[in-house]
Formats: C-alpha cells, sequence, structure tokens
C-alpha cells in the first residue's frame, strides 16, 4: 500500500487511474485530429424495403383477413371482465379504433409509453373480433349470427385444452416485423385492462418477407405446402364476406390449434406423405399432375385402375364438393417449448374465414374428423370461434354497427 496526503490507496486505483489519465490522452489527440481534418458528409441512412410499408386500416372490410399474410401474426383473445355492458365495450371499442388507426399508420398512440418502437409499422394489420359468449355478458344476444357457436366436439380427433379456446374479444395482429406486432399487442391489451382480461395469446409465423417471392404459398411445419387451393376473385369475395344484417361486411373465424406429432410422422418415406396430402412435396402440385394452382383430379386412377387419390388422402376430404363449402384457409406456423414431459409443441394454428359456419366450414370439417388419415399425426388442441367486425368508415368506431343496432 502507498500513503498520501489524501490517504490510503492501492495500486489498482493508481493503474485504473493511470488508464484514465491514458485513455483521456488519447481522446484528447483523437478529437484533435478529428477537428484538424474538418467536417464529414453525413452518412445516408440505411434503406429499410419493406418497414414503411402501411395497410389502410379504414374501409368496407378490415384489414388482415384477405391482406396477404405477414411473417408474423399473433392471435390475442380476452375475456369481458364482470359487469362490462354494452356501454362498457362501446368505451373500449373506442380506445382500440383511435390506437389501431394510429399504430397501423405508423404513428404512436396518445398514451404509447415506448413511441419510438411504433414508428416502423411494417404492414400492420390489426383485426378484431367477437366471440358467442360475448353477445349474451353485454344484452345482444339478439344479434348473436346463428352460426356463430362453439364448435361441435370431434371425439375422434381433438384433445381440447381450454388454455387454447374460446375468447369474448380477437385481435388478430400481423406484420412483417415482430417488434412492431409485440408492441402494438402490448398497447392494445392494456388499453383493454379496465374492461377485460387476456384468454390467451397465440403466436404464430411464416417466411421472413424477402426469403421468398411475395405470393408463394407458405409450408407448415410438416414441409407440406398449405393453402394452394384458396379460392380466388369474386369466388373468394362471397365466401368469405357476410352480407347479413349488422355483420355485412364482416366474416367469421374458426382458429383451430393443430399440434404436429412430427416425431412419427418423419418415420415415413416421402412417398407415403405425399399420398397421405394427395400433393407432391416438391411444388405442392397434385399427385395426379400439373401445377400448384391446378385442380387435383379426383377421378384419376392408375394402370391397375386404382385411385391415384385414396379415399383417406387429405385433399379429397379437405376439397369443397360446391361452392356453398368454398372458405379461404391461412396456415401460420407456431413452435412453443416442449412441454413438460418433453412433447414436441409445435404445429399449426390453423385460420379459415368464413361467412357462415355452419354451412361451409362444419361439413368439411366432419369429413376430415371421420376420413383424412393426415388425422394420425394431428392433434387438435385449441378451437374457438368469431365473428370479425365489419370495416369502418371516417369517423366511425370498430363494432358500431352491432352497438348501435
Amino acid at each position: 500500500m502507498t500513503e498520501t496526503a489524501g490517504g490510503t490507496f492501492s495500486r489498482r486505483r493508481l493503474l485504473l487511474g493511470g488508464a484514465a489519465v491514458a485513455g483521456g490522452a488519447t481522446l484528447a489527440g483523437a478529437l484533435t485530429g478529428c477537428a484538424a481534418a474538418g467536417p464529414t458528409a453525413p452518412e445516408a441512412a440505411p434503406e429499410a424495403p419493406y418497414g414503411d410499408d402501411v395497410v389502410a386500416f379504414r374501409g368496407r372490410h378490415q384489414a388482415g383477413v384477405t391482406t396477404p399474410p405477414p411473417a408474423h401474426t399473433w392471435f390475442v383473445a380476452l375475456d369481458l371482465r364482470d359487469g362490462v355492458d354494452r356501454s362498457g365495450l362501446t368505451r373500449l371499442m373506442t380506445l382500440w379504433t383511435d390506437d389501431i388507426e394510429r399504430l397501423t399508420g405508423g404513428r404512436a398512440p396518445l398514451a404509447d409509453q415506448e413511441r419510438e418502437l411504433a414508428a416502423v409499422p411494417a404492414s400492420l394489420t390489426v383485426t378484431v373480433g367477437v366471440g358467442p359468449d360475448l353477445f349474451g355478458r353485454t344484452g345482444l344476444d339478439a344479434l348473436r349470427p346463428a352460426s356463430l357457436a362453439q364448435l361441435p366436439a370431434f371425439d375422434a380427433i381433438d384433445r381440447l385444452e381450454q388454455r387454447w379456446s374460446g375468447g369474448d374479444l380477437l385481435l388478430q395482429i400481423g406484420a412483417d416485423d415482430v417488434v412492431t406486432v409485440s408492441h402494438a399487442t402490448r398497447v392494445l391489451t392494456r388499453d383493454a385492462r379496465s374492461f377485460a382480461e387476456v384468454r390467451w395469446v397465440q403466436r404464430g409465423f411464416g417466411r421472413a418477407r424477402g426469403s421468398v417471392p411475395d405470393g408463394t404459398t407458405a409450408r407448415n411445419l410438416l414441409g407440406q405446402v398449405d393453402g394452394s387451393a384458396n379460392p380466388v376473385g369474386d369466388a373468394r369475395e362471397q365466401a368469405v364476406w357476410s352480407a347479413e344484417g349488422w355483420l355485412a361486411g364482416g366474416t367469421m373465424l374458426v382458429l383451430r390449434r393443430i399440434r404436429f406429432d412430427r416425431d412419427h410422422w418423419e418415420q415415413i418415406g416421402r412417398a407415403d406423405r405425399e399420398l397421405v396430402i394427395g400433393r407432391r412435396l416438391d411444388d405442392g402440385a397434385p399427385i395426379t399432375g400439373g401445377a400448384e394452382k391446378d385442380a387435383v383430379d379426383l377421378s384419376a386412377v392408375d394402370e391397375n385402375g386404382l385411385e391415384v387419390v385414396p379415399s383417406f388422402a387429405h385433399v379429397r376430404q379437405a376439397r369443397a364438393r360446391d361452392a356453398s363449402e368454398l372458405m379461404l384457409r391461412r396456415g401460420y406456423s407456431y413452435d412453443d417449448s416442449p412441454t413438460p414431459d418433453g412433447t414436441d409443441d409445435a404445429g399449426l394454428l390453423f385460420a379459415a374465414y368464413v361467412a357462415d359456419i355452419e354451412r361451409q366450414f362444419l361439413p368439411v370439417q366432419r369429413r376430415l374428423a371421420d376420413n383424412d388419415l393426415l388425422n394420425r399425426w394431428t392433434i387438435p388442441v385449441g378451437s374457438a370461434v368469431f365473428a370479425i367486425l365489419p370495416g369502418i368508415g371516417d369517423g366511425q368506431i370498430l363494432g358500431h354497427q352491432l352497438l348501435d343496432a
């Protein structure tokens, strides 16, 4: 130890002090050098090709349904708190309308505590829906659409868990940047605290934008192209959007959380996987030939007179028998931590958008439950249904068609 007039100090303090002096001298020299060199031109801001993209919030339909699917979509279900009635629901919708419009436009909501996170909209959409039980809880039961009801039990395949099922309200929040999705979720669930509590959050994803060409059909975590047979044009418009009463311009969503048994799926060969699905693995085309978007020829037979597409194939059961069964299917992968017993917890958040659940969704789902061999490797563990509110014009709030009826 060394004694000084100021007291005792260690060798460590001496060394650190010397380093600081040396560092200061070096910094001073660097600053002198910069000054001598003169000012430099500012660097150009790096290009962010998708971060500034904005999807219009107001319109006849809510965004997020027929909008091209983003890289990240989170589904957030909430349950109304006891005592929240129509007037309380109106206040919540007023808050959400203002904040969603700001967030989707790349602007921070008025009470946003992390305003900088709102500056990258990245094609953000927020789609709001209401569940079947909300109507009775808010005195609106007479206005519940007839087909908006929890799905019947499919005992042969369902292993439903309440933590992934049901809900009074839905926020479907999607964007090409996960920070944007996370921030919007935080803002909107904080808005709702006085009115509702979060029931569950399910986080889905697809390919990052730019990693494949826009419009490429997604692949699920079984490796299969998923969504090839979606309707387009007028057929899609008729299948998706309701024309009935207060829901005109809205739609209905069936959301199914389907866990994959990947360990056993990976034990079967590629040819068998293609037979189970009815499509080729490499390009998603039907095993009867052609390109991905071509219709499956269910009447095709091989040289032995056997059906090329087996009776148990997924495409045979899932295909709409006529226009009344068409629906818009969207699949978002999820991959959560393994369960406590080590079971893989990954699969598909399957979203079907229809004008009428009873007429369009249920006949197809019944066939799938009874005859689809893919059920051996897929386990439905969550199920929920919602009416997706119609879009709104200037000066209107989300849900005004229902709340003012």
